[in-house]
């Protein structure tokens, strides 16, 4: 067995979902949760299936971040892994869609921060072991540091 780190780059302030599913209706599925969360969402998802032709499966409402889904989904590799890539929402507004679709297994990161997806490779193919989401923390917070935290959330208007 061969273990990778695969950095995911993307451009800009964009957020990308990393999960894996089971079935090839996944693809459909994603599309209806993303779209059903909101009317301003541009996204693109790939979902890499892992039986019959193999093929990485796509759909979205924005070309590019479409495209750019499958080029992380054929750069990753792993069986039955989707990649979501969205702009104009938050991985909050649509997680508990996507988490409540029945052949999603799990949710490896949802984020807007630059990501490596750690990859075991074996002679069958490939599976994601795990994400590495940022960077590790450089202390705790001060005083200011919570009451940056809390504006910031009003400003997206998670709270009051």
């Amino acid at each position: 067995m061969e273990i990778k780190n695969i950095k995911i780059e993307k451009p800009g302030d964009l957020n990308i979902i990393i999960g894996q599913a089971h079935f090839i209706k996944t693809v459909e599925d994603l599309y209806e949760a993303l779209a059903g969360s909101s009317t301003n969402i541009k996204f693109g998802l790939a979902f890499c299936e892992s039986s019959g032709p193999c093929l990485v499966r796509s759909e979205g409402n924005d070309q590019a971040l479409k495209k750019l889904a499958e080029d992380m989904a054929i750069k990753v590799g792993a069986g039955h892994s989707f990649f979501v890539i969205m702009r104009d929402a938050f991985p909050i507004n649509v997680l508990n869609a996507i988490k409540n679709i029945p052949e999603v297994c799990s949710i490896f990161c949802a984020t807007a921060n630059t990501a490596e997806v750690i990859v075991a490779e074996t002679e069958q193919g490939r599976g994601i072991l795990g994400v590495i989401d940022g960077l590790k923390p450089r202390g705790v917070e001060t005083d200011k540091d919570i009451k940056d935290r809390k504006d910031l959330l009003r400003k997206f208007k998670y709270k009051l």
